[in-house]
């Protein structure tokens, strides 16, 4: 039990932090908490990538939702926070009703609410979303996020008939525990004989290093299916990287397997590899050795084959009973976790070729980002001489705790040289890094995935990407780009979807200007010049149009989400203003030695896909671009994009990177509709 002073000071941290957060994102302080509470369940792997977005109308309420493509089950949100004391009881009653209008608008989705809500409405594309998945879930969880206490733990909940509901209460003292134990999430523990039974048989290995141990087992498959359908992705919270969903040829090798032949799916798949930080075994009858319980259990390699078994398992028909996977547990003290974790994800046989990242903020990169924020001033936009720091949190709750060490009157002075509205997250990185870097796709997936492909970019990046003064003085310029964006955005009283626009158009500015804005001036200033304001108002309108009608009425948010969104917002046709024109670097000025390195890396990466593209024969180009017409099939700048490339392959031109990867994306999908070529296409031609 937590003791009351300690809990008494974590309720005012965490109420502070709400209106710290409210204050830098310029929102209400209950949507800067559920925020922040969807950003603390997402890390400790209670749910995927959850959306924050408030509605409520007669007997329904709602704070965020979360949809998982890869789970039957379906989230949803409703914050129920004070701020006028510093920790209070939620009663029965309050929790009850919280749950009541929480199910309600489960129920009210499930009869087709989208009907009842204008379009134009924030809450409409999580409606819409919440509608589709709820016809396939088998489960809602009901999660009441209160900065209050609360002793009851189960309810139940009417969220209609034919599915499954559980109410999960995340209250100030479970959230304590969660984010002061030193740990990213709640421990796991499995115990084999309560829940299926038996103990699971293993072998142990000799012991070779007093701070591990490793035994070796065979786990059936539907105890891993089963596993997956409770825990979900907190199974994977030390994994390297997230499930990939089954379209990369693996994972349709380890679908294939179960479909056709469950029997070998040992043979065939490389297994898993697990951590935990206790074991408890016993003697089976037959004299050898069973895992009874497994503490703080963790899959960090192996999250495919076991994602992909219990996908598998619920969308089609295939015999768990003949599926078996090898695995290996390795024993280790928490103490020593991060240190071997990532050894052991580094050096197993992972199912797909990839660079593993450390996803974690003790990264180096996060490490050196955080000393630079700390050391560095930023100048004064007013002239009056107050530097300020722009203070990255590396770990959440840092800035709270810096706070929070401190007298009121070291407090006011510590926060005119940190202001609230300087501090930024590493999922806040992540956005402004991949904005600049034209992926706004990836950032309107959500934080916690953004970060995941930034991360993972970086990590691939051959050097490592260089964190000195300079750098971070222009990712902070990227920073106020970013922010101040949103509030001409927000000017543009559009109705939704800032985020995402904000988004697009920076990706689209800095594509029309080859990336030549004056970082160094923006951070000068600390701030954008007015040029550079006009041109961001005046572009975000063409933006926000073609973001807002996706083709065949598609949902808006996950149109956002394609590439193919961003292929369709570059292709819009808009000139630099002359104002701006005469504020940009000169070309040669940022061809700076790591611009260089970056293209070079680029290239390299980008020559496979140019290959691929420059094999196919012009004729196939210019058939497909007349196809696409003829059936009106396609974007108009693909079929275009298409008569552009045959050309250039009349004329031996290869085509640029750009080219090659939109080229190959829209041959690919004219095929899938029924092209046909009169001469055959390559057989690697769309090979990943």
């Amino acid at each position: 039990m937590t003791a009351p002073a300690e809990l008494d000071d974590f309720a005012r941290d965490t109420v502070q932090d709400a209106l710290l957060t409210a204050e830098a994102n310029d929102s209400t302080v209950v949507e800067a908490y559920t925020q922040r509470m969807l950003e603390h369940l997402t890390d400790a792997g209670e749910t995927d990538d959850a959306l924050a977005c408030y509605h409520r109308a007669r007997g329904i309420e709602v704070s965020g939702y979360g949809v998982n493509a890869d789970s039957d089950t379906v989230d949803v949100f409703l914050s129920q926070f004070r701020q006028d004391v510093p920790r209070y009881n939620l009663t029965k009653t309050e929790l009850e009703t919280a749950v009541r209008r929480l199910a309600g608008f489960v129920r009210r989705c499930r009869e087709g609410y989208s009907q009842q809500i204008e379009d134009a409405s924030p809450a409409f594309d999580m409606v819409q979303d919440l509608e589709g998945a709820l016809k396939t879930a088998r489960k809602v969880r009901l999660f009441v996020l209160t900065n209050g206490l609360s002793k009851l733990r189960t309810l139940e909940a009417d969220v209609g008939p034919d599915m499954a509901a559980e109410v999960k209460v995340w209250d100030l003292e479970r959230l304590h525990r969660l984010l002061r134990s030193g740990t990213l999430h709640e421990p796991i523990v499995v115990d084999f004989v309560e829940r299926f039974g038996a103990p699971l048989a293993c072998l142990s290995t000799p012991e070779t290093d007093r701070d591990y141990a490793v035994l070796m087992t065979i786990i059936p498959g539907g105890v891993l299916d089963n596993l997956y359908a409770e825990f979900g992705s907190r199974l994977l919270e030390l994994n390297v990287r997230s499930f990939l969903q089954a379209k990369g040829a693996v994972n349709r090798g380890i679908r294939d397997t179960l479909i056709n032949n469950p029997e070998r799916f040992l043979a065939y798949n490389n297994g898993i590899s697990a951590t935990a930080s206790r074991v408890e075994t016993t003697t089976t009858p037959d004299g050898g050795l069973g895992i009874v319980r497994l503490h703080d259990l963790q899959i960090v390699n192996g999250g495919q084959t076991t994602a992909s078994i219990h996908t598998t398992a619920r969308r089609g028909k295939i015999d768990l009973g003949k599926v078996f996977v090898q695995a290996k547990v390795t024993v280790v003290s928490p103490e020593r976790l991060l240190e071997i974790v990532p050894s052991i994800s580094r050096y197993s046989n992972t199912q797909n070729k990839v660079t593993t990242a450390d996803f974690s903020s003790n990264d180096g990169f996060h490490v050196d980002v955080e000393k630079l924020s700390r050391s560095v001033w930023a100048p004064s936009p007013t002239g009056d001489g107050q530097e300020t720091h722009w203070f990255y949190e590396r770990a959440r709750g840092q800035y709270a705790d810096e706070l929070a060490r401190r007298t009121p009157a070291q407090q006011r002075a510590w926060k005119l040289a940190n202001p609230s509205r300087q501090k930024f997250t590493k999922t806040d990185l992540a956005k402004f890094e991949n904005a600049w870097a034209q992926k706004p796709h990836l950032v309107s997936r959500g934080a916690e995935k953004n970060f995941r492909e930034f991360m993972a970019t970086i990590s691939d990046a051959t050097p490592p990407p260089v964190v000195d003064e300079t750098s971070f003085r222009n990712l902070v310029a990227k920073a106020i780009l970013f922010r101040q964006t949103e509030g001409i955005v927000s000017a543009q009283q559009y109705g939704g979807y800032r985020a995402q626009v904000v988004s697009y158009t920076i990706a689209r500015l800095v594509r029309a200007t080859d990336e030549r804005l004056d970082l160094h001036a923006i951070w000068l200033t600390q701030g954008l010049s007015p040029a550079l304001r006009d041109a961001i108002a005046e572009l975000s309108r063409p933006v926000q149009a073609s973001l807002v009608t996706p083709p065949n009425g598609a949902n808006i948010s996950e149109w956002c989400k394609n590439v193919k969104a961003w292929m369709r917002v570059e292709a819009i046709p808009w000139t630099v203003p002359a104002a701006l024109e005469s504020e940009l670097l000169g070309r040669h000025a940022v061809r700076s030695r790591d611009r260089q390195q970056a293209l070079l890396q680029d290239a390299a990466r980008a020559q496979p896909l140019i290959d691929r593209a420059a094999s196919v024969a012009a004729p196939i180009w210019l058939e497909a671009a007349a196809w696409a017409k003829e059936n009106d099939q396609l974007e108009p700048f693909q079929r275009g994009l298409a008569l552009n490339l045959g050309r250039r392959a009349e004329r031996g031109l290869a085509p640029t990177d750009r080219q090659a990867k939109q080229g190959l994306a829209l041959l690919q999908e004219a095929v899938l509709a029924g092209f046909q070529p009169q001469s055959p296409l390559p057989s690697d031609l769309f090979e990943s």
